[in-house]
């Protein structure tokens, strides 16, 4: 018997209502617009348009978004949370009325005390806005009013996994959209030759403890297949398998392609399954990446400016900087979302012997992006988002010393920032305690942070939903989430 036919005739009928519910959906929009139901291949795609730019509830301020994940949880209070009252309670215990009973990781559950570890960096207030800089970060200081400072960040989750999952997901447990996948949903592509949705995970220059990542995290989940994150690597092909095998041509990797189509068609015009739509999406744009790459990481072709600009690094393939940069070039190229992951965050010993190292990496090449976002005309319409998973503790662990000090995990408050794309520049949000241990004022679950990115690129995140399970799923959950107007442009509100 022929597979196909007997895999329609076994369809369960929750399977079949589930596969019509896009033709019920065609079907309604073909009404509301009076067109014939039998329009041909041109008015569908017509639509399929249409119905693309529906899926925003109002205009968007940023049109493109690049995301950089610090990976392991980037410790508030010393780079941007400063709190001088510490120096006054070095080795001194945590107080209870602090701690307040919350709940602390197996690495430091078991220690006999908690020992404030004061910041042995040194801060200065900085811009208009007069926020406090650590000195690890004389180039992002220069830019403070142009940016967005959010220091009442806020989660549950207290260990890695669960916690970059819940930051790119929102949602604890794996295998849901994470935030670029629903972007490039809500958006869809502004280039036909490159992904809607990139991925660089940069190499740090100390890699003393690294944290596991992996395709989950830019995974479409229940979205569509070609909502995924397409990851670039750092050395040799910048995507496996893209180009073309020794003595196969360009002509011969075309007549393959046009066959699996052919074949691939037959098997969706019969079945319908939207994977099969997704993987004839996928070979083509893989045959157009086979040019458009190439010139996209060329950055050699960059004038000397670019690289007084990033830094001599940013020559260097893997580095945060050269992803920065790479970013910068995907932007103006039509990419919608970049996430760039930069790892060993995670300073539970060793303060001293890392901080400076990491904020190095980071710091000229951040400054840079945002001057270049702006010296090209893309900085209104980018959102540059940084951050990690959550923060760590005031309180040592391990051995201390005046010179250097471990932090554990802390998801009671931690800093981000933005910068462009209609977040309102100048802004310092929120408030925590002397000990960066508790917030005191406006407080910003990562909820509500989806929720005001989601609000910057036109969607309420209420109606912004796709149909799973017999659900209405949406980046934000079931559980209560709010826009924080407050970070956003004061034209905007």
């Amino acid at each position: 018997m022929d597979p196909i036919r007997e895999y329609i005739r076994n369809e369960t009928r929750r399977q079949f209502l589930a596969r019509g519910s896009n033709a019920v959906s065609w079907a309604a929009l073909a009404s509301l617009l009076a067109k014939d139901a039998a329009a041909g291949d041109a008015d569908r795609t017509q639509h399929a348009a249409q119905a693309l730019k529906a899926r925003t509830h109002f205009a968007p301020r940023a049109k493109q978004v690049i995301y950089l994940h610090m990976v392991g949880g980037p410790p508030q209070m010393d780079m941007y949370d400063y709190k001088p009252v510490m120096d006054r309670w070095y080795d001194k215990d945590l107080p209870d009325s602090i701690r307040q009973g919350q709940r602390l990781t197996t690495m430091t559950s078991g220690q006999k005390r908690f020992p404030i570890a004061p910041s042995r960096y040194k801060f200065t207030q900085r811009g208009k806005c007069g926020m406090w800089v650590c000195e690890l970060l004389p180039y992002t200081s220069r830019i403070v009013d142009d940016m967005c400072f959010i220091r009442s960040m806020h989660t549950e989750a207290i260990n890695h996994e669960p916690a970059i999952t819940y930051m790119q997901t929102g949602n604890q447990v794996t295998g849901r959209p994470c935030l670029g996948a629903w972007v490039s949903y809500g958006l869809g592509s502004l280039n036909d030759n490159l992904p809607t949705f990139v991925v660089l995970v940069a190499r740090p220059t100390n890699t003393e403890q690294l944290q596991a990542i992996s395709a989950r995290l830019w995974s479409s989940g229940f979205l569509p297949g070609e909502h995924a994150g397409v990851s670039f690597r750092s050395g040799g092909d910048p995507i496996l398998y893209i180009n073309n095998p020794p003595g196969v041509s360009a002509e011969v990797r075309r007549a393959t392609l046009d066959g699996l189509k052919a074949l691939n068609q037959m098997n969706y015009d019969r079945v319908g399954n939207d994977e099969t739509h997704t993987r004839i999406e996928q070979y083509e744009l893989a045959f157009r990446m086979q040019s458009s790459v190439p010139e996209l990481t060329a950055i050699t072709n960059e004038p000397e400016s670019t690289f007084t600009l990033y830094g001599d690094e940013a020559r260097k393939p893997g580095t945060f900087a050269h992803s920065a940069l790479l970013a910068r070039r995907m932007i103006e190229r039509g990419v919608r979302f970049v996430q760039i992951y930069h790892n060993n965050w995670d300073t539970h010993f060793n303060v001293a012997g890392r901080l400076p190292s990491q904020c190095r990496d980071v710091d000229q090449p951040c400054w840079a992006l945002i001057q270049d976002l702006k010296a090209r005309g893309l900085f209104d319409e980018t959102l540059v988002i940084w951050g990690g998973e959550f923060g760590r503790t005031i309180y040592s662990q391990g051995g201390l010393s005046h010179e250097n000090y471990g932090r554990d995990h802390h998801p009671r408050c931690f800093t981000m920032w933005m910068a462009g794309g209609g977040s309102r520049p100048g802004t310092i949000h929120g408030e925590t305690d002397d000990f960066s241990y508790n917030i005191v004022r406006d407080p910003v679950h990562i909820r509500d942070f989806h929720a005001t990115v989601l609000d910057l690129l036109g969607f309420d995140h209420r109606r912004f939903t796709y149909r799973h399970l017999g659900l209405d799923q949406r980046l934000t959950g079931v559980e209560p989430a709010r826009v924080i107007k407050e970070l956003i442009t004061q034209a905007a509100v």
